[in-house]
């Protein structure tokens, strides 16, 4: 474990580990035995993927940590959302979460006996800047000195998320991300993390998912002014942090993590008066409106717009430095200022892409009277979905990557989410059978496979989510970890799942 500064400063490069190996208790790896199915021929084969390749698991620190005001850290703008609204389904809070705070080693050694050889995890800005800016909290930043102390003493690759989602709330006080300011507080984050932690970590993710930010998730813009800035000051965030952290150590990996969803269009009926929502949270999923008849072309055209809302919107201005035409030209224009193209433009080293399904999409009459379109959800064409409402595609992976590689030209790729919620069962014998997310993953890895094949440069694959937890507004209700959680007792099992993960692994080991 590493010597530890009394100071609140960020320690610096030349900081020195001691060596010492963090799994000292109980939680040393084993080699457990679990009557599991093996990898699917397909992923058996030697060659598909680099002996490099990083096989992980991804959590974010509101959904996991919990201990919300222990050990100086600062509320969040989830921890105020959580205690003042209604949002969250439930009741439920992230006070306590899973306890990963405490729990940490624990959780590490399951992920060791999985065989993981990286981990995407996130900072929680709150913890370590309680305010956003100015002091430090040095309880707060050993924390996070543990985890990657601990991940590089057991080889484990780290990938740290700077911003999953949730900011101090004192910064959400002064305008949040409709404050053009966010963009150099969150620079300013970027480089002390990096000056602290770039010694051992080299991956980075500035921001993750900031279509679900821009959408409403986070927080609820009501001004289209304040829709448009929010987008903006988004990406200009990630510019500066990719300028902060280059300015640390240009050797450093720093990428943009987006949720990317193929746009197909529709060409079934629509169901009078549908509204083609099979789950509870599509705030990615278009602009609701009311259906109209459209022919073939009309349907294609409204796969386009939803394809420059939710992905090009993200990946032009990183990649090409420029928003689509289709944005320049809206009716409420980004609020751009001389040099943010230059800045937003700043080539990631990696492109992270969260895949969980495709878009399908039918035209429809925007509450304004102008034609949009809307989700088709896949319960209206009796396509399989999982218990978010998403559909079960696995062959938009590829396409994603296809995409991002071939029109975009990304020098590296890294799967950094994709898994599937269900309500997991516990069954008589103890153990979580799911053979569905089993028949999810290998689908889908299978995919990641043939995008290799076709000479897309993928780097990693990361599994959502390592543990199962606090799924957002929807609360406890959806199951997606490798590792099941009693959300009563905080008892651990890793699931059917995680063992054939496991051996999907080792079957790729040189």
């Amino acid at each position: 474990m590493a010597q530890k500064q009394t100071c609140e400063a960020p320690r610096g490069p030349d900081s020195k580990r001691s060596g010492r190996g963090i799994f000292a208790e109980p939680c040393e790896a084993t080699e457990a035995i679990h009557p599991c199915g093996k990898p699917q021929d397909f992923l058996a084969k030697k060659g598909k993927f680099p002996p490099e390749f990083l096989w992980a698991a991804a959590t974010s620190p509101y959904q996991i940590e919990g201990a919300w005001n222990e050990d100086g850290k600062g509320p969040s703008n989830w921890d105020w959302r959580a205690h003042n609204t209604n949002f969250i389904k439930g009741g439920a809070t992230g006070d306590v979460a899973i306890d990963h705070y405490h729990r940490w080693r624990d959780d590490f050694g399951l992920m060791r006996q999985i065989g993981l050889n990286a981990y995407r995890f996130g900072i929680a800005w709150a913890r370590v800047q309680p305010e956003g800016r100015g002091a430090w909290n040095a309880k707060g930043l050993e924390f996070y000195d543990h985890l990657v102390d601990a991940l590089v003493d057991a080889g484990i690759t780290p990938l740290v998320t700077l911003c999953h989602y949730d900011i101090p709330q004192a910064l959400v006080e002064r305008g949040g991300w409709i404050n053009r300011d966010m963009a150099g507080w969150f620079a300013d984050y970027a480089a002390a993390m990096a000056k602290r932690y770039g010694d051992r970590v080299r991956w980075w993710v500035t921001l993750n998912e900031p279509l679900c930010v821009r959408d409403g998730f986070i927080p609820t813009p009501d001004d289209p002014d304040d829709f448009a800035a929010v987008e903006h000051h988004l990406m200009l965030a990630h510019g500066r942090g990719v300028q902060a952290i280059r300015a640390v150590n240009p050797g450093l990996k720093v990428g943009l993590v987006t949720c990317l969803w193929p746009a197909h269009p529709w060409s079934g009926e629509i169901r009078p008066g549908g509204t083609g929502k099979a789950g509870e949270r599509l705030q990615f999923a278009g602009t609701p409106g009311e259906a109209i008849a459209f022919k073939p072309e009309e349907a294609r055209e409204a796969a386009h717009r939803a394809d420059v809302d939710v992905n090009r919107a993200f990946l032009d201005p990183i990649f090409l430095g420029k928003y689509p035409e289709e944005i320049e030209n809206a009716k409420v224009p980004r609020p751009v200022r001389e040099g943010d193209m230059a800045v937003i433009g700043n080539r990631p080293d990696f492109m992270g892409i969260n895949y969980y399904s495709r878009m399908v999409v039918a035209p429809a009459r925007n509450p304004d009277g102008s034609r949009g379109y809307r989700w088709v959800g896949p319960a209206e064409r009796g396509a399989p979905h999982t218990t978010m409402g998403w559909e079960i595609y696995p062959e938009g992976l590829r396409e994603i990557i296809m995409t991002v590689h071939r029109d975009y030209g990304a020098p590296e790729i890294v799967v950094t989410e994709n898994g599937m919620a269900r309500d997991d069962k516990v069954e008589a014998d103890g153990c979580i059978h799911d053979a569905y997310r089993i028949d999810y993953l290998g689908a889908h890895i299978e995919q990641v496979g043939r995008a290799v094949d076709d000479g897309a440069k993928v780097r990693g694959y990361c599994c959502w989510s390592l543990l199962d937890n606090l799924e957002w507004d929807m609360g406890w209700g959806q199951r997606f970890g490798l590792i099941h959680v009693d959300y009563q007792t905080l008892k651990r099992t890793v699931k059917d799942s995680g063992w054939w993960y496991r051996d999907l692994i080792k079957s790729h080991k040189i």
